[in-house]
């Protein structure tokens, strides 16, 4: 069973450079805030990063530093079973509720459980439509 929570999450834009992650990454370690999930790619030579942190303050001061202002905003966390099907499941309630998903990434692994933050267009109805 799929269990919906609110999390906070940091977004941001710049100039993409070889070495970028590593130190976007390193920052954030040093300041010893762990990263949840990540999304980050690059188009056009800018690298864009989303991601969920277990302390936001502390990962945006730790960007400072670098020169990054990140945005922060309500993001929506699923924990599902690690199973086939189990995506399809979530986003089929988040649909049938009538709820825009604007964007979703995830992680998985071998394990039991995976997770996918989804931003929509009502993250407090889609957690109480997932949880019910």
């Amino acid at each position: 069973m799929a269990k919906a929570t609110k999390v906070k999450q940091i977004s941001f834009i710049i100039p993409n450079r070889a070495g970028l992650l590593a130190d976007v990454t390193a920052a954030i370690s040093a300041a010893k805030v762990n990263i949840l999930a990540l999304c980050a790619y690059e188009t056009e030579n800018n690298a864009y990063f989303t991601m969920a942190v277990d302390n936001t303050a502390k990962a945006r001061r730790a960007l400072a530093k670098l020169d990054i202002k990140p945005g922060v905003e309500d993001a929506v966390a699923v924990e599902m079973p690690n199973r086939v099907g189990q995506l399809q499941k979530v986003s089929r309630m988040i649909a049938d509720a009538g709820i825009n998903i604007d964007y979703v990434y995830g992680t998985t692994s071998k394990g039991r459980t995976s997770t996918c933050i989804f931003k929509t267009a009502n993250d407090k109805k889609a957690i109480k439509v997932i949880n019910q």
